[in-house]
């Protein structure tokens, strides 16, 4: 009858650490959701402050489409300026 005894002991104090091992995962469970809260509410704010530096650079490929629209313009007027030139010379001459 003794060997019982001992047999419920030592299952009553395998329950007691799995109990107290139960409780430790909860508690860190607990604490891990409310660091992945902060860290969410963070990377929230990260984004938020960012969303400029990409309005920039999408500003900055719009302006260098300009640029080269400006630069085309540029370019050709030059060569109508140069084909209006040259033939006023030739008028001049006749």
């Amino acid at each position: 009858m003794s060997w019982w005894i001992v047999g419920f002991a030592a299952a009553g104090a395998v329950v007691v650490v799995v109990a107290a091992l139960l409780l430790g995962i909860l508690w860190q469970a607990r604490r891990i959701r409310a660091l992945a809260r902060a860290a969410a509410g963070t990377v929230g704010e990260i984004d938020a402050n960012t969303r400029s530096v990409w309005r920039l650079a999408k500003i900055n490929r719009t302006a260098g489409a300009l640029l080269d629209g400006a630069t085309a313009i540029e370019r050709n007027a030059a060569a109508i300026r140069a084909a209006v030139a040259h033939d006023g010379a030739g008028e001049d001459a006749a």
